[in-house]
């Protein structure tokens, strides 16, 4: 018979993986199928409907601005589990070099991602300009913390991270850059990336020997890796949570209520530092995170408390091969092969030909990553 404790553990880490995959089924296959769906409608409803599917252009927060959010949230849900069994088993360095290799392979996939390797083109390596790269910095942050501080310490540095990125943007002030400055070109961290990154930084075109940063590349990377490391550090905050002696029931209370005050102090925040996702305000790190703590509320109540996980599992597809997910969607272009299939048919389906193309194009990344999880093969970073 197997212990209870094992039994609990991995529930737990199957709440996990299905929250993973929601994140991950709706990034590469709700998504791209229901925004084609919508142009093709071309309705008020489903046109309004469609802006809450995309990205805002600066401040503010809809549903599509917690894809990443959430996605860097689980990678630290996780970090508990995963880093009590290797500190028992390996010294310090060997966990370091596990950390550093999870690091590396995420960046280089982060750049391949972007079409920074595959295009073989010197004038696209840029360095710094992927979620998978955020994910790296937040989990090379999250990994020193809870390798060398108690919960106590961990809540106490990520604190100060997040005000340290607050003050730096509200106080330091650089030639017009910062100084409580948010818009789009004259805050600080804009600054940061174009003198760090400078020709590497995404966006930028070479112009006359001058290095030209565009108008349409507002993302920001380095002194956002500040707040990187807090969005991981929350999920490590959920994924203690879970692997507390709680009871089931108690944990999902704490979930959600941690959940509500962290919304509601982003939005208060929001009043002086607005909620910004592009260069990753700090009150858009705690309403962000708030909500991605009341998602892990819903789906630990769904499966460990109400044990309706049986009926969710089919979202494991995706969250156990989350990297996979992420980069088939991103590099590979499937059209060609769904068009070949679908030759013919759009003559017939008009309008929708597009969306049939998208859905097919999903339809092959979920195939392919159906039969990997049936064959328990998985890409492991």
């Amino acid at each position: 018979m197997s212990h209870p404790e094992n039994k609990t553990l991995s529930k737990r880490i199957e709440s996990l993986d299905i929250l993973r995959g929601f994140d991950l089924f709706c990034l590469v296959f709700f998504q791209p199928v229901f925004m084609s769906l919508a142009r093709a409608f071309d309705l008020p409803f489903t046109n309004w409907l469609a802006t809450k599917f995309d990205h805002v252009q600066w401040e503010g927060f809809v549903f599509w601005d917690i894809i990443m959010p959430l996605f860097m949230f689980m990678a630290g849900a996780s970090m508990p589990f995963a880093f009590a069994k290797h500190l028992k088993t390996g010294s310090n360095a060997h966990l370091y070099k596990r950390i550093l290799k999870r690091v590396v392979l995420l960046w280089i996939f982060g750049m391949m991602c972007q079409g920074n390797l595959l295009s073989f083109n010197p004038d696209r390596i840029f360095l710094y300009s992927n979620t998978l790269q955020a994910i790296a910095m937040g989990y090379f942050i999250s990994a020193v913390l809870l390798m060398h501080f108690k919960l106590n310490g961990q809540i106490i540095i990520t604190a100060v991270l997040l005000l340290t990125y607050w003050a730096a943007l509200s106080f330091i002030k650089i030639g017009n850059y910062g100084g409580g400055d948010f818009t789009p070109d004259y805050n600080l961290a804009e600054y940061i990336d174009r003198l760090v990154l400078g020709r590497f930084r995404n966006g930028t075109t070479i112009t006359g020997g001058m290095v030209d940063f565009g108008t349409y590349y507002r993302y920001t990377w380095i002194l956002s890796s500040l707040n990187f490391g807090v969005t991981v550090m929350t999920g490590v905050f959920a994924g203690h949570i879970m692997k507390s002696g709680l009871s089931n029931l108690k944990k999902v209370q704490w979930l959600a209520i941690i959940g509500v005050l962290f919304i509601l102090t982003g939005q208060i925040w929001g009043l002086q530092m607005p909620i910004i996702k592009r260069i990753w305000t700090s009150s858009m790190t705690l309403y962000s995170s708030g909500i991605c703590f009341l998602l892990m509320a819903f789906f630990y109540y769904l499966v460990d408390y109400k044990n309706y996980g049986k009926y969710l599992r089919w979202f494991k597809i995706y969250g156990m091969n989350s990297i996979l997910a992420y980069m088939l969607f991103e590099i590979v272009n499937f059209t060609s092969v769904s068009a070949s299939l679908l030759h013919g048919t759009e003559q017939f389906l008009g309008d929708y030909y597009k969306t049939v193309i998208q859905l097919a194009n999903v339809s092959i990344i979920f195939l392919i990553l159906w039969v990997m999880y049936k064959r328990k093969n998985f890409l492991r970073v």
